[in-house]
């Protein structure tokens, strides 16, 4: 395999691997737990619009007051009191994140009503209630259980006197809350608390809004209230969000173009309230059902008074509430304690605290309006844009650990990492946008690295097992395994060892040679070798080295060792027998083989220099044993071997020829001519043997 196709097969994987993730609700799962909880982390708490606030109904409030520490059972009194007070300071949406679904004391309640209606613009808290109908039995076909949701309002006094009411329903934990309900589809695409209390809100740019409505679609501008006045005197701000948001789902190109006529509006551009109030409310109309929480920081973030403050004197106010002031506000009004950890209104968020602090409802119910204000929620690439960030990115990861080193691979990957962390943090920071994190950093990037590291290991060790299976045509396997283990050490690769030599020649290879054609000898060659190495590999010798018609074959060990000598004496005789079989299947080409034997210790290892070595014996015991196979041609023997070879062997016939000394050399030495095994040597033989032994002596 190529190594482009190695590299694009890894790449292709990598990105496959990302895109069967994210396809699957594990994976989503994974980047809403981990992936949005490590960019909030990173980017750590923002800056909350001074647009919002919130007045806590906390424990302080309770002890200050005088008053029972369940905030449902505080006088409603108190309540109209602080809806006058807000009045007076000319907030803009009063929003109770509280349920008054229960009569109390009716002189208070009617005070609490009459300050709701007076001042026009509160927004009370609903619940949905959960009921599960058991049809079982009632049709033979149509059996079982189903859940129904319903809304619960406040009694009629309070919801008849508030501008409107809606719910914010949560998930509670363990599972973490990550994203709120704007439209609640399984209570009828009821709006939430949020969105109820930004649509008042944005009443003041009613008119701007309904100009861009008019100029991108006449037919739908008849559907809504003429003027903000037209909704506040009926209080059918619900029933516009409804008619809204029908008109926006039914024809989503509507947004787009009020959008862009927003944008080009030059008035609206002078006007940067104005212009964010309106380019949020369609945003807002343009969403989910369900939105991803851009949370805001820890418990506390979000600007908040304690309750009794605000029924207190101007002059007693805590300095963070007269430095934001209240004119134009959103006032949300909730339980949100800070100073005891067994809350009761608290949902584990991506700030919770390690001490048990939790973001209360109300102050998710300020975020979430928070973020449809500043149009800065945490909003998921789109999935076609996130498919291709994942399948781009799987692809650059897997190209790039295929063709670097493992070294270069690992720094490359952390850096790459980092940068797209960076990047991902950076973007959400800026714009809310959410890049995945999971799946690229924590799956792509292994999969990737350790993927091709195991694939390169395999490779590896194949090519290291088939330049093992070349270079052992040449050398010892045991020399194969240590170049292989350490190829730096060829050039130090040598030992000292007690060996038994063998040299070959043939007859007539140099009148063959003259003769044939090179191709032909060639092939020859090759068959006549393959009949020489079997016998040495048999009996565990390693063929050194060849050339022309010779070859070297070393029998070694670390000291004198009967049985080695034994096994090369019998590779000896079986070459023989091997090659006159072989002459006689070839009676055209003849080739006839003397050997020459001789033991002691020897060198044997890598010889050579600078950038060519050969792995072969050194030493006087290979010039003897080649002196030796030269004195065949004189003697008329095959196989002569030194007393050396022979010592302490009794298992072969032999027949000694006599001392002698060769050239250059100044000790002679005892020859032998060895003929075959002892149990196949014939009587005759023996006796002449013998006979031969006794004349030479003589």
């Amino acid at each position: 395999m190529s190594g482009p196709f190695k590299a694009a097969t890894a790449a292709l994987a990598t990105g496959l691997l990302g895109l069967a993730m994210i396809l699957f609700p594990v994976g989503i799962s994974l980047e809403e737990d981990i992936g949005l909880h490590l960019l909030f982390k990173v980017r750590g708490p923002r800056e909350v619009s001074s647009d919002v606030m919130i007045i806590t109904l906390d424990k302080v409030s309770a002890q200050s007051l005088q008053l029972p520490s369940d905030p449902k059972k505080w006088p409603r009194n108190l309540h109209a009191r602080l809806i006058d007070r807000l009045v007076e300071e000319n907030a803009s949406v009063i929003a109770f994140d509280m349920i008054f679904s229960e009569p109390r004391i009716p002189e208070h309640d009617d005070l609490f009503a009459e300050s709701i209606r007076d001042a026009g613009n509160v927004v009370l808290g609903e619940y949905i209630k959960k009921e599960k109908v058991d049809f079982t039995g009632l049709a033979a076909n149509h059996g079982g259980v189903v859940n129904i949701e319903s809304i619960m309002s406040p009694i009629p006094l309070l919801a008849q006197s508030a501008f409107a009411s809606a719910p914010f329903p949560l998930p509670k934990v363990p599972v973490k809350v990550n994203s709120y309900w704007a439209f609640k589809t399984g209570a009828g695409e009821t709006p939430t608390l949020p969105i109820v209390v930004f649509q008042i809100y944005a009443l003041q740019v009613y008119e701007e809004f309904m100009d861009l409505m008019r100029a991108v679609s006449p037919f739908s501008a008849e559907k809504l209230p003429k003027s903000a006045d037209e909704i506040i005197k009926k209080r059918e701000v619900k029933k516009l969000i409804r008619v809204l948001r029908d008109i926006f789902n039914q024809e989503p190109v509507i947004a787009e173009k009020m959008l862009a006529r927003l944008k080009a509006s030059k008035v609206l551009s002078a006007n940067p309230e104005k212009f964010r109030t309106v380019s949020s409310l369609i945003h807002m109309y343009q969403g989910a059902d369900s939105r991803y929480l851009n949370f805001y920081g820890p418990p506390g973030t979000v600007v908040t008074v304690p309750y009794y403050q605000m029924l207190h004197n101007q002059s007693i106010l805590t300095e963070d509430s007269k430095k934001m002031g209240i004119e134009g506000k959103v006032v949300f009004i909730g339980l949100s304690e800070q100073l005891r950890p067994e809350q009761k209104d608290g949902f584990y968020t991506v700030f919770s605290q390690p001490s048990g602090f939790d973001l209360s409802g109300v102050e998710i119910a300020a975020t979430a309006f928070a973020n449809i204000l500043e149009d800065m929620a945490a909003r998921p690439l789109k999935f076609p844009m996130m498919l291709f960030i994942i399948m781009v990115w799987g692809f650059a990861l897997g190209i790039l650990c295929m063709y670097s080193t493992t070294i270069v691979a690992a720094g490359s990957v952390i850096f790459l990492s980092l940068l797209y962390l960076i990047f991902a943090a950076y973007q959400f920071k800026l714009t809310g946008f959410w890049y995945p994190l999971v799946i690229p950093l924590f799956f792509q990037v292994p999969a990737a690295f350790f993927g091709t590291l195991v694939w390169k290991y395999f490779d590896v060790s194949k090519e290291r097992q088939n330049i093992k299976d070349a270079f052992g045509k040449f050398l010892p396997h045991e020399v194969v395994d240590q170049l292989a283990k350490s190829i730096s050490e060829v050039e130090t690769t040598s030992q000292r060892v007690y060996g038994t030599c063998m040299i070959t020649d043939a007859d007539n290879y140099t009148a063959l040679a003259e003769r044939e054609d090179p191709e032909e000898l060639s092939s020859f060659m090759n068959k006549y070798y393959e009949v020489m190495f079997k016998p040495v590999r048999t009996h565990s010798g390693i063929v050194s080295d060849v050339k022309g018609d010779s070859m070297l074959a070393i029998w070694a060990t670390p000291r004198p060792d009967i049985d080695t000598k034994n096994l090369a004496c019998l590779a000896a005789i079986d070459i023989i027998q091997s090659i006159n079989q072989f002459n006689r299947s070839n009676q055209k080409l003849q080739m006839p083989t003397r050997i020459g034997m001789h033991s002691g210790y020897i060198s044997i290892g890598n010889v050579g220099a600078i950038d060519h070595y050969e792995y072969r014996a050194v030493g006087d015991i290979v010039n003897t044993a080649s002196r030796m196979e030269g004195l065949n041609k004189r003697l008329g023997t095959r196989i002569l071997v030194s007393q050396q070879v022979l010592h302490q062997l009794s298992g072969f016939l032999t027949r000694k020829l006599g001392r002698f000394v060769f050239a250059g050399k100044s000790k002679p030495i005892a020859v032998y001519e060895l003929i075959c095994r002892r149990e196949e040597s014939l009587k005759p033989q023996k006796r002449l043997c013998a006979l031969f032994s006794q004349a030479l002596d003589a």
